[in-house]
């Protein structure tokens, strides 16, 4: 078989058996494991144990289940409820301000969560349901809360940034940091989107009733934030002063949150082991999966693939603007229909000899990379995170929540823009602090 036909037929096979609700890693073992013994025979179950022993040494990875557990652990201490509370404290008289507290939590929990998921299911849980008691519009109240389940996998540490920079050969200090600065810009663009929203139609938001905080109050909800202040600088300050590197900040962020709940008296050791086997097995699955997209990549090379799509990249009469939006558009368009972490282990292989070949900057390029998979996945009709906010409130309609979503995918398509006119919004960060 020639390399495109090889390259068709898997990609076809992978979405196809995504779409039909296989597990990612058992999609990934059962179409590239098939691939390597088709044409490689027995011997290639020598490629796959290496390419298991390859990823499982990877140094870098080891930052995965620690950002995991550390997030884990936040989750199952009830740290959430105190932020929340402190939040409400602090943000003054603003109408709609509900819309607001939401997106501040979410930009601060996404930090530790990392999961896009995850943070849709527990804002839906934890505040949709008295946002709605109390008068919320539905929709926009659905469309915030994915908008702030959008920044998790934006703003460090992000263990999808780990991971594309692991596959990707690039610096994963740098795709962490280059993260900050995009997500504060989207968080900014987002509360934006409400409080024009509410202005052009009041009824979006309710009237509601101020209690005026005192003095002694703010500065408690201050100091209730400091515990969690501490666990992001040292999970991401020390990373960006180059005092640890990510695996060592992420073993200390597990270290504070443990902390953090001592210190709240919400420390127990069955939460703490539920953390750990949750962590365990979704770290497993991630390793499994690496392995066999690295197999992947080796097959590419192999049957001349990579070389074949750098030289076709480099044969197109296109400008680097161009190419670039094309190559945008394909995770774009299927990141609603495949999961973050499935479509990256695809198709970073087949961008890499592209990317060298235009050249992009690969911090620039990764991180506008992630965006717009993370804006796909609340894109109608089938983003998966609609899906998962679903599955938190069922008495909320698709048709509300596909409402919801539309303002802040056009936001946050033109925060993609401006990253692409001002790439320095990206790449400054991570250069500033070499």
């Amino acid at each position: 078989m020639n390399w495109w036909e090889i390259l068709t037929v898997t990609l076809t096979l992978k979405i196809l058996f995504f779409m039909a609700g296989l597990p990612i890693f058992l999609c990934f073992i059962l179409i590239v494991g098939g691939t390597v013994l088709i044409l490689f025979g027995s011997t290639g179950y020598g490629m796959f144990v290496n390419s298991l022993y390859t990823t499982g040494a990877t140094e870098a990875l080891t930052s995965v289940p620690l950002f995991v557990m550390m997030g884990e652990v936040l989750m199952r201490s009830g740290s959430i409820d105190v932020l929340f509370n402190a939040i409400d404290k602090l943000i003054g008289r603003l109408r709609g301000r509900q819309y607001h507290m939401t997106l501040a939590l979410s930009a601060i929990v996404g930090a530790p969560a990392g999961s896009g998921i995850a943070v849709a299911a527990m804002l839906g849980r934890s505040v949709m349901g008295s946002m709605l008691k109390r008068g919320y519009d539905p929709a926009l109240t659905s469309g915030t809360i994915m908008a702030g389940a959008m920044l998790a996998p934006i703003i460090p540490p992000s263990v999808v940034a780990i991971i594309i920079g692991t596959l990707a050969d690039v610096s994963i200090a740098d795709l962490l940091l280059a993260g900050i600065i995009p997500g504060i810009i989207l968080t900014i663009f987002y509360v934006g989107a409400v409080a024009w929203a509410v202005w052009r139609d009041p009824s979006l938001a309710p009237e509601e009733v101020y209690v005026e905080r005192t003095g002694r109050e703010k500065l408690r909800a201050v100091m209730e934030l400091v515990p969690f202040s501490i666990i992001i600088f040292v999970s991401i300050g020390l990373i960006m002063f180059d005092f640890a590197t990510p695996s060592e900040a992420a073993a200390l962020g597990v270290l504070t949150s443990i902390l953090e709940g001592v210190y709240r008296k919400a420390f127990t050791w069955k939460s703490f082991f539920d953390a750990a086997g949750e962590s365990a097995v979704l770290s497993a699955v991630i390793l499994i999966i690496m392995a066999t997209a690295v197999l992947f990549g080796q097959i590419l090379a192999y049957t001349g693939a990579i070389q074949e799509l750098g030289k076709l990249a480099g044969s197109l009469n296109q400008s680097p603007l161009v190419i670039f939006i094309l190559m945008m558009v394909v995770p774009f368009i299927l990141c609603m229909f495949v999961d973050q972490i499935a479509l990256m282990l695809v198709l970073i292989p087949i961008f890499e000899p592209v990317i060298k070949s235009v050249p992009f900057d690969p911090v620039w390029f990764y991180m506008q990379f992630l965006i717009t998979m993370v804006v796909a996945s609340i894109m109608p009709p089938f983003g998966y995170f609609i899906f998962a906010l679903k599955a938190a409130v069922p008495n909320v309609t698709l048709s509300v929540i596909y409402r919801g979503a539309w303002l802040f995918v056009g936001v946050s398509i033109a925060g993609i823009a401006l990253f692409t006119v001002w790439p320095d919004t990206i790449t400054w960060l991570p250069r500033a602090l070499k």
